[in-house]
């Protein structure tokens, strides 16, 4: 017998239906309006605009004076809580990765449309790269960035570039429709990449770690440009081997 409650009961719905509030604004932070929830989630406007009353009442959401959506500040707490149990729990794959590739190892969640490194393992080599911790970072041309972008609904990775997407480097690629067909390629292969799109000099790799099936956390390699294409293929290897093990 399951251990697990019945999701069909009331008590339980009301969590999921929620939740579902919460990850579409999280996707659309500040963008989304009251008035745009309920086609968003598919439910009808008066449960939307309850469950939207609660979440403000506990802080776990927003609402400003021109009806615009916002995760709440009670959300900092929980994240940076969930960051550090996250950080504990990976930071040896991070340090086996390192150890067997001697690149600077990065790990980092999804916030809204923005990765946030939380962790990193450098790279002893003279010339590394080394990435802020709590930096946050776009999803369209970074290698962990894309690898949660391939990993989202069609819809939503849709609708997340459908903003003007910024250019960082000569080598950004500024257009939705060409993302959306590198997205196709990262699905097939599980492996992301960034070859100098967000910054100039750095390559990098990067695919996700998952629970039962869900992606939580996505570890990346970033490397100086000049090295990355003759270790490509070892950082692939080394990388996918690890992000296996570190998913259950």
């Amino acid at each position: 017998m399951s251990s697990f409650p019945d999701s069909s009961r009331p008590g339980i719905q009301v969590i999921r239906r929620a939740a579902r509030v919460l990850e579409a604004v999280g996707a659309r932070n500040g963008v989304m309006r009251l008035a745009d929830l309920d086609d968003a989630v598919g439910l009808a406007k008066t449960t939307a605009h309850r469950i939207v009353g609660a979440l403000a009442t506990e802080r776990l959401l927003r609402v400003d004076a021109d009806g615009r959506l916002w995760l709440g500040s009670a959300l900092g707490a929980l994240s940076g809580a969930a960051a550090a149990g996250l950080v504990n729990e990976l930071r040896p794959s991070l340090a086996e990765l390192q150890a067997a590739i001697d690149e600077t190892v990065d790990l980092s969640v999804l916030e809204g449309d923005a990765v946030r490194f939380v962790d990193q393992v450098q790279s002893t080599q003279a010339l590394r790269v080394v990435s802020a911790i709590g930096a946050a970072f776009p999803l369209h041309c970074t290698a962990n960035g894309k690898a949660f972008l391939a990993a989202m609904p069609e819809e939503q990775a849709e609708r997340l570039l459908q903003r003007p997407l910024g250019r960082f480097t000569p080598a950004t690629v500024t257009s939705a429709a060409a993302v959306l067909d590198e997205l196709a390629q990262i699905r097939a292969s599980g492996v992301a990449f960034d070859r100098e799109e967000h910054t100039t000099g750095i390559a990098a790799v990067g695919a996700l770690v998952t629970r039962d099936g869900v992606p939580f956390a996505a570890i990346s390699v970033p490397v100086p440009a000049e090295r990355f294409a003759e270790r490509e293929s070892e950082l692939v290897l080394h990388l996918t081997a690890i992000c296996r093990t570190a998913s259950t």
